[in-house]
């Protein structure tokens, strides 16, 4: 399972910005807005994905502790899916410091969820960041956008639900051929990652403003073990 937050918030100027641009050129200052990071009102979501399913969308106000990731995030999603699957159930988190505290750490280790190496600074590797991309796109569509944070919830939850699935599998079926790409550029970001891929992963034109707690890149070390991970999952049906 790959998992992840990410903070949704409520913005006046949230309508999609469409340019002209040469290729190769996304990334360059021209071609960026600059946003600020949490503007307005907004929630914070958490999310995993698998091969054939997902969790539910956990949605909450304020800031993710170890304590909440605890009682909340593994034991009562992670750790169905790991009780559903069995022994070949891997969890995959990123380095944030709640997500590495000791109480963490100790109810892995009790419910016996394998949790998977992950390379610091690396959320361009999570497979996830896309599915947030995604979401955005689809609650900015909806007509009339949400407007205050009740409505955001509610329409962040129902869109979640209602991501094709094989979008998400796409996503996650990619991943041996990013962590490729990655080993070959010494660990510097892979700008085409994504491309090819039917999930129009653009934040820069996502109708809502999200963010990112840990932004950066990886470097070479430890990516070579995740050519290594095999994930084979089995269909849960928790969004129906």
């Amino acid at each position: 399972m790959f998992s992840e937050e990410s903070r949704f918030s409520l913005q006046s100027d949230s309508r999609r910005t469409f340019i002209w641009r040469a290729p190769g050129t996304r990334y360059h200052q021209e071609s960026i807005i600059e946003r600020h990071r949490y503007g307005g009102a907004g929630v914070l979501v958490w999310g995993g994905i698998i091969l054939g399913s997902r969790t539910d969308l956990h949605v909450q106000i304020g800031t993710m502790t170890s304590q909440i990731y605890r009682d909340v995030i593994l034991e009562q999603h992670v750790r169905l899916f790991r009780g559903a699957m069995g022994a070949q159930f891997v969890f995959m988190d990123d380095n944030a410091r709640p997500h590495r505290a000791n109480i963490v750490s100790e109810c892995l280790q009790s419910e016996d969820i394998t949790r998977m190496d992950w390379p610091a600074f690396s959320p361009d590797l999570n497979p996830v960041e896309h599915v947030w991309d995604m979401l955005g796109r689809r609650v900015a569509a909806r007509q009339p956008p949400p407007t205050c944070v009740p409505e955001l919830r509610r329409a962040l939850l129902f869109e979640w639900c209602n991501i094709p699935q094989d979008q998400v599998d796409n996503l996650i079926l990619s991943m041996p051929r990013r962590c490729t790409d990655c080993i070959a550029s010494s660990g510097r970001h892979a700008i085409s990652s994504f491309e090819g891929l039917n999930t129009e992963p653009s934040s820069s034109a996502t109708g809502l403003q999200t963010t990112k707690e840990n932004p950066g890149f990886p470097g070479a070390e430890g990516k070579e073990e995740l050519r290594a991970v095999c994930w084979n999952s089995r269909k849960l049906d928790n969004c129906n």
